[in-house]
């Protein structure tokens, strides 16, 4: 059995966790972050991150078809060309060493989203990769997360007139 590096160090979890809620305060879509998380984490063979944001993608209103295809969303149909744009720059970055960030995947992405947006994402990005190399480093043990998420139609708060 490895360590627990939260219990060990846990204001470096602590850290993780702010940068993520920085990320999700971003105005990005949720779902579109949660495809993000899933995609680095099968690129990266993290059980854990894989676990933990399928549930919370099906949690959203994720479609179970779209997260069964993503490993192959370049030939399957289904993704939006902003999820696409998304996509494309998780996987180089995910793979930096390989790919080097091509100029060509970047400009896609700047297309699709605004500077800030693409800040986000880069940082969205770096939190997953981070958060599986402490998952799969410290082996943490797969399959009793429940998700607390909810589609955002069931977590607005009603106004009244």
């Amino acid at each position: 059995m490895r360590i627990n590096y939260g219990t060990e160090m846990p204001e470096a979890q602590e850290a993780m966790i702010h940068l993520q809620h920085v990320v999700e305060g971003s105005g990005l879509e949720p779902g579109l972050l949660e495809l993000v998380k899933i995609r680095a984490s099968q690129i990266n063979g993290c059980a854990f991150c894989l676990d933990m944001h399928t549930k919370d993608a099906l949690a959203i209103g994720e479609e179970p078809q779209r997260l069964h295809l993503l490993a192959a969303w370049r030939e399957a149909p289904g993704f939006t060309v902003r999820e696409r744009a998304a996509l494309a720059w998780c996987e180089s970055l995910t793979l930096i060493a390989d790919t080097g960030a091509p100029d060509a995947t970047y400009e896609e992405v700047a297309a699709r989203f605004s500077p800030r947006e693409m800040v986000a994402l880069t940082t969205a990005i770096i939190v997953i990769n981070g958060w599986n190399r402490l998952a799969v480093g410290f082996r943490s043990p797969v399959g009793s997360y429940r998700s607390k998420r909810q589609p955002a139609h069931l977590t607005e708060v009603p106004t009244h007139q």
